[in-house]
């Protein structure tokens, strides 16, 4: 039973219990609002947030990881972090309760934040920085919104603008609501590896969207790595010169 001690003759208060330990993580409340005001740019502004969020996450976890096995080779340690994140993205199917549009939505939206944190992690396995500003851009590539770096750069520009311009004026005009969260469906989707008209049919249709969305995250997010781990596989020295911040 989880129930907190009374304090000076106070009701005990419960406590939720702990979240797994390999439960799927949403993204922040602070980035379903920017995607929702901008959806347009939803993967460029996932791509941005992730790099801040996660990129240390994955350089603090490959630290301890080489503190405690240095000599582990690095194809064991994206092995590591494949299989921890093809669980959660699995899981992500599985779990997901939320029915119809918005449903939808939300589980291509956990499944895109688990993904990216899959590619930085694969990345730092691979001595490659998870916190540079081109893993922004090889999210983007790798997850096959845009073909080539430059288009990708180009479209993170235009949305870190539009970041700094949503915070300063906030998001000019209201749009509808359903409109909205298709086209942000669609965007997440994309990003995903999903094709976004499949994923919502399963997600609306009573039945189907546990089996299907299963096995969809999980073969989506395995073929991510297969590109990531090509990318990353011959360290910094295998990728064009970085950028500087």
């Amino acid at each position: 039973m989880n129930e907190s001690a009374p304090v000076d003759g106070e009701p005990t208060v419960p406590t939720a219990p702990a979240a797994p330990a390999d439960a799927p993580e949403a993204p922040p409340a602070t980035l379903w609002d920017r995607m929702r005001d901008d959806p347009q740019y939803a993967p460029e502004h996932l791509a941005l947030e992730a790099v801040r969020r996660l990129g240390p996450e994955a350089a603090q976890w490959v630290a301890r990881e080489r503190a405690a096995r240095p000599d582990v080779p690095a194809d064991e340690l994206a092995d590591q972090a494949v299989r921890r994140f093809v669980n959660r993205a699995r899981l992500s199917g599985a779990v997901s309760g939320a029915a119809g549009l918005p449903g939808a939505v939300i589980d291509v939206g956990v499944l895109a934040w688990t993904q990216a944190r899959l590619v930085l992690h694969v990345a730092a396995a691979y001595g490659v920085d998870p916190v540079h500003p081109d893993r922004a851009t090889d999210l983007l590539v790798l997850q096959r919104v845009h073909k080539v770096a430059e288009s990708a750069r180009l479209a993170l520009g235009v949305a870190a603008g539009r970041e700094r311009a949503g915070a300063l004026f906030g998001m000019a005009g209201e749009r509808p609501l359903g409109r909205v969260m298709l086209q942000l469906g669609v965007r997440l989707a994309q990003m995903a590896g999903m094709r976004a008209a499949k994923r919502v049919v399963a997600k609306v249709v009573p039945g189907a969207a546990i089996v299907l969305g299963t096995w969809a995250n999980s073969s989506a997010t395995k073929d991510l790595a297969e590109r990531a781990r090509a990318l990353y596989r011959n360290g910094p020295d295998g990728l064009p010169r970085q950028r500087r911040p």
